[in-house]
């Protein structure tokens, strides 16, 4: 006779919620793809990298639809955010570890966890009010692809800052004390034991800082400039897909907006790279 027990009742929670989560992320697919259908039909992929201009209209033959600017723009964003946070981040999880002492540790790590909490919004208008008017007197305009990256950059340095913490946190502790017995000094106990056994748990907080400097949507809209050009200079304005759809999709009809939700489905694309990214590196695989 089947009897339930607390373990058998875990056991179905957690699998009735994994099912539930993998469910929704297919059903926004699935919904992103048929609302997409009739740009496919009626513009083709092919126009999508082949027009000379974003100015879309709710009949194909009356529009142009170049989606290849706000695709380059997202991606050179989300790149310079993560090249500038990821460094940062390592270096700040390195301090709280083990060059600061304890009380001074606990005080910085609240810091970094309030600025993870801090909305998008408040930090776009910091980057509109402060660092706009700063990059507007060394070389107009000011809003610029530069101060995106930056803004974005100080937006997902919380992510990795916190999540290199846990992993130096969760070094053996035997091996340090081997470097430690050995001689070996703070900075090279780092370099030849903590940052190797760390190196998964790193990897996947830039996998998440990358997620998340992709999906950035308010803060980005507000310092970027929203201009549609190929971003050539770090001081030009620029767009993204995520300010894309969040700019016109209240308005646009018909193939304009089935164009917009081709957006949708490409920056679903770039999450699924990352996640699957995540997956070969949680197995090793890179490492061999």
């Amino acid at each position: 006779m089947f009897r339930l027990n607390a373990d058998t009742i875990l056991i179905w929670t957690l699998r009735l919620c994994a099912l539930t989560a993998g469910l929704i992320v297919l059903l926004i697919t699935a919904f992103l793809l048929v609302e997409s259908i009739p740009a496919f039909r009626s513009i083709g992929f092919v126009r999508f990298v082949n027009d000379d201009a974003w100015q879309p209209a709710s009949d194909a033959a009356d529009g142009l639809f170049w989606l290849v600017p706000m695709v380059l723009g997202s991606l050179v964003a989300m790149a310079g955010a993560v090249l500038i946070a990821t460094p940062l981040g390592i270096a700040s999880a390195a301090f709280c570890q083990f060059y600061a002492p304890p009380h001074i540790a606990r005080v910085y790590r609240r810091i970094v966890e309030l600025l993870a909490g801090i909305p998008s919004v408040v930090y776009g208008l910091w980057g509109l009010v402060v660092l706009v008017p700063i990059i507007r007197a060394v070389h107009p305009p000011g809003p610029s692809l530069l101060a995106a990256v930056i803004v974005l950059s100080i937006m997902i340095l919380p992510t990795i800052a916190l999540m290199a913490d846990a992993a130096f946190a969760n070094v053996p502790a035997q091996q340090l004390r081997a470097a430690s017995a050995l001689g070996l000094s703070r900075w090279a106990t780092l370099r030849g034991v903590v940052l190797p056994s760390s190196r998964s748990g790193i990897f996947t907080g830039v996998i998440l800082e990358t997620g998340r400097a992709i999906g950035e949507t308010m803060a980005v809209l507000m310092v970027a400039g929203n201009i549609v050009q190929l971003p050539v200079s770090p001081f030009e304005g620029c767009r993204t897909l995520t300010s894309n759809i969040a700019l016109e999709l209240g308005y646009a009809l018909g193939d304009h907006r089935a164009a917009l939700f081709v957006s949708g489905l490409i920056l679903i694309g770039m999450i699924a790279s990352l996640v699957g990214a995540a997956e070969w590196i949680s197995k090793g695989r890179l490492y061999g």
